[in-house]
């Protein structure tokens, strides 16, 4: 099984010295050979995959089934939403790789961990799932109140203005900055 580190610190003037160290000890401990070492510096785990380079390529490689496990000092190394962080462990599990998480000792490659994982899950759908009906129950009673929903309509001065520029061959951003709306708004 081959395994990567994942550190990660939110500011420039932090360094991921004693994550690694530690890591590098229990891997050492349990016969795991390290093969590469993935790293974020100053950069917030409230931040995704995408605005993460080092997260992006260790996931890459996982997905390369280069890395099959994936060592990270503790869950908030590796995210801080929930959402984030559910999806970053289905892409490992969905590659065949193991996570394991230091700090609060979960292992997937163990029954334990396997069991954790799926709880988590779990917790993600029902939050998504309360999102949702908080949403929709939110949206009822804004129409039982009479409040219009939906994109406010564009004042007709604004869309003969639209309609002139239009005429007169201007592309949809120029439309946009002279009448000083989205180009959404032109595109309507």
């Amino acid at each position: 099984m081959t395994t990567a580190i994942y550190a990660r610190v939110s500011t420039k003037n932090q360094d991921t010295d004693n994550q690694v160290l530690e890591l590098r000890a229990i891997a050492e401990k349990a016969g795991w050979e390290i093969s590469e070492v993935y790293i974020d510096h100053g950069i917030s785990g409230a931040k995704g995959r995408d605005d993460r380079p080092a997260l992006d390529n260790l996931l890459k490689d996982v997905t390369r089934r280069k890395v099959s496990r994936v060592m990270v000092w503790s869950v908030d190394r590796l995210g801080r939403s929930l959402q984030d962080l559910i999806s970053t462990l289905n892409e490992i599990k969905d590659a065949g790789g193991d996570l394991f998480i230091h700090q609060q000792a979960l292992d997937t490659s163990v029954p334990a961990g396997k069991a954790m994982f799926s709880m988590l899950g779990v917790f993600a759908e029902f939050e998504r799932e309360m999102i949702r009906e908080r949403v929709r129950s939110g949206l009822e009673r804004a129409k039982q109140k009479g409040t219009k929903l939906g994109r406010k309509s564009t004042p007709p001065i604004t869309a003969k203005q639209i309609l002139r520029y239009r005429d007169e061959g201007l592309s949809q951003t120029d439309i946009a900055r002279k009448v000083g709306v989205s180009q959404g708004t032109v595109s309507n």
